[in-house]
């Protein structure tokens, strides 16, 4: 049995491809299946590492009886939100203005064949009423008897969500005057009124990572310090939230990596999924602060999710995959729970006082029966309160560690989503750099390196970016994030290893983003292409979510660009795509952390430093002039032999570093002196 999913190459829809549901994919014979038939459209959005949505599959979608009533009154679509974010992004939009919800996955809708507009919208529904839920089966009759009887209503209620949509992207009003600084000064206090005092991160539960608000408390406060002003509460706000999930369960003790966010206060217990873009953002993040000083805790995350990426997440050829499921054996975190006995088994009896010690095994489960690791304390306080010498402390809780991820590598493994994302591998692309750069770590950086190579070979085609990639095929034209974290990448990569094809490159895809994505008329981009399929509702995204907006990820890439190669249509598109969402930021600071970045960025475009020699004698230059944590400063070193480099920089000869502070299309004097560039830079 098999539907026309069978001839997808996304996992999540293959996972469904032999459902009894006689399911499609969106795409034009679908919707003119619904057209001619004059059945509402059932779109089913998720993804394949999502728990509920493989609930609701065993549930609903693989039960013959459901499929029946299914397969009768509807046409059923079902869509992968990271091969189509565009969709998923316009239909959650939808769901929250006809529910007054927030959603999630599965997503549920009901769409009126002719117009695609939704009239009725849920995410997970169980088989049988529960949870104050509808039984699934039950609502399909109750939604199709709403549909062939109460046309108008359905009609005039679409027009008004029409309509609505076209007002979320312009607001009424112009925002309310406030300055610059103001504004970025308004936002570092948003953000301390939803900290966490007690436990680190925003709000309650569940609790994200939000890596992007983070990374603008830490940008603010350095600026801050920069002006003779300290921000310590700033800094303790981020030290604290990474401190909190280094050591909590949200973070893989054995493997490494971070699961997608914690569903209490604490961080104890994660929603066990691992996805690509926030193990690439948090690599960053950690990395930043580690320029801030050594941290072991932080080190140790950064070592373990790189090589996580590389051991798990690695794609021969140099990509990186995008996710691992939630479950295994169809039960939740099941590949990460242990029970006591389980470990006392397998280790020594010291190996054993360390671990339970450290991870808490002394304490009540945490969840269901079973422990998942979290660490209780610092390790310096449990070396001490073991009376263990740090050295044989270290070794004990080195070789434990070592036999219980042996021992975990023999379970069945959650399954993989092994699709290679665009816009995902960029932001792995970036935290893999900073990470090498922060820990001088060349394997890592020859990773980044692959990866933009395998990027540009497999999804780069004539001028086009792809989406996604998997088993040899590219689909999907690219959206706004694509382009955007995938320049904003190579800026990364550049500053950590000058290529001549990441350079080229580079400039293409700026062009490229402005030409298919810039609203010629009111500033800003589009999250799809003037050439991509015409939905009810083109967003321009500019808040901060799980992974940041592509306005403030291009505004912010597209100025570094303009700046560096003296390009001024890169910096006015960067400039207007700031005034266009100006009332938004203002009306809500603290939910444009990266907007608010690029906008520090135009306030004061910081230091921009060239350094120019032999490709040997740079690493020390930039050690030197990066080994801090200083937002403001860019620095690239040009080998001499490059060939496609800024116009305006002097002519070098030899291969003796000398270094240029460059601003507009012009450049300093060269500097031969590490020392001398610093007290000129100071």
């Amino acid at each position: 049995m098999s539907n026309r999913l069978a001839s997808e190459t996304s996992p999540y829809l293959l996972q469904h491809a032999s459902n009894p549901v006689d399911w499609q994919p969106w795409d034009e014979a679908a919707l003119a299946d619904a057209r001619e038939s004059g059945k509402p459209i059932l779109l089913s959005i998720g993804y394949s590492s999502c728990h509920w949505c493989h609930v609701m599959a065993h549930e609903s979608f693989e039960d013959p009886a459901t499929a029946a009533v299914m397969n009768a009154h509807f046409v059923n679509v079902k869509v992968d939100r990271e091969e189509r974010p565009d969709l998923d992004k316009v239909y959650q939009t939808a769901h929250q203005l006809l529910t007054r919800q927030t959603g999630g996955w599965p997503l549920t809708l009901f769409l009126d064949p002719r117009t695609l507009v939704p009239f009725f919208a849920g995410t997970y529904f169980p088989k049988s009423p529960r949870f104050q839920l509808p039984g699934f089966a039950d609502l399909l009759l109750r939604v199709r008897e709403v549909f062939a009887n109460r046309r108008d209503d359905l009609t005039e209620q679409g027009r008004r969500l029409v309509e609505a949509l076209s007002h979320i992207d312009q607001p009424a009003d112009e925002g309310n005057g406030l300055g610059d600084k103001a504004l970025i000064d308004r936002a570092r206090g948003q953000l301390e009124e939803q900290y966490d005092r007690r436990e680190g991160g925003f709000g309650s539960a569940p609790k994200f990572p939000m890596p992007a608000l983070l990374e603008r408390l830490l940008r603010h406060q350095a600026y801050r310090g920069r002006a003779g002003n300290r921000d310590g509460a700033g800094l303790d706000m981020v030290m604290t939230t990474l401190t909190k999930m280094a050591r909590g369960g949200i973070y893989d003790h054995l493997g490494g990596g971070f699961c997608r966010y914690a569903t209490d206060r604490k961080w104890m217990v994660p929603h066990f999924e691992k996805m690509l873009y926030d193990n690439g953002q948090l690599l960053s993040l950690y990395a930043d602060a580690l320029l801030l000083g050594p941290d072991a805790l932080f080190e140790g995350a950064v070592r373990e999710t790189a090589d996580w990426l590389l051991r798990e997440m690695h794609h021969p050829e140099g990509g990186f995959f995008a996710a691992l499921d939630a479950d295994s054996e169809g039960e939740e975190g099941r590949f990460y729970l242990w029970r006591r006995q389980q470990i006392r088994r397998l280790l020594t009896p010291d190996e054993y006082g360390v671990v339970e010690t450290l991870y808490g095994i002394d304490k009540p489960a945490n969840f269901e029966g079973r422990w998942n690791l979290h660490r209780y304390d610092a390790w310096r306080s449990v070396v001490q309160r073991l009376s263990l010498q740090p050295e044989q402390a270290d070794k004990l809780l080195a070789s434990a560690k070592r036999k219980l991820f042996e021992e975990r590598a023999r379970r069945v493994r959650p399954g993989l989503d092994d699709k290679i994302l665009t816009a995902w591998n960029a932001l792995a692309i970036r935290g893999m750099a900073k990470a090498a750069v922060a820990l001088d770590e060349p394997a890592w950086m020859k990773a980044a390196a692959r990866a933009v190579d395998f990027i540009r070979e497999n999804l780069w085609r004539d001028g086009v970016l792809f989406a996604t990639w998997k088993e040899g095929v590219a689909r999907h034209r690219g959206y706004l994030d694509d382009h955007a974290n995938l320049l904003d990448a190579l800026l990364v990569l550049l500053r950590a290893e000058w290529r001549d094809v990441d350079a080229r490159f580079a400039r293409e895809l700026g062009a490229a983003l402005i030409e298919n994505f810039s609203d010629k008329h009111r500033g800003g981009f589009y999250f799809t292409a003037h050439q991509a399929e015409k939905l009810i509702h083109r967003p321009k995204p500019t808040t901060d979510d799980a992974q940041p907006p592509g306005n403030g990820v291009a505004a912010k890439a597209l100025a570094r660009l303009g700046h560096l190669f003296g390009n001024a249509d890169f910096l006015e598109a960067a400039a207007g795509a700031l005034d266009a969402a100006r009332p938004m930021m203002e009306r809500y600071p603290a939910g444009h952390c990266t907007l608010l970045t690029a906008l520090e960025e135009q306030l004061d475009p910081g230091e921009l430093v060239i350094v120019r020699g032999s490709r040997e004698a740079l690493g020390e230059w930039r050690a030197a002039l990066t080994g801090r944590y200083r937002p403001w400063r860019k620095v690239y070193g040009i080998p001499v032999n490059a060939k496609d480099i800024p116009s305006y920089l002097p002519a070098v000869e030899g291969p003796a570093p000398v270094a240029f502070v460059c601003s507009g299309l012009s450049c300093s004097l060269p500097v031969d002196s590490v020392d001398e560039l610093e007290r000129r830079l100071a």
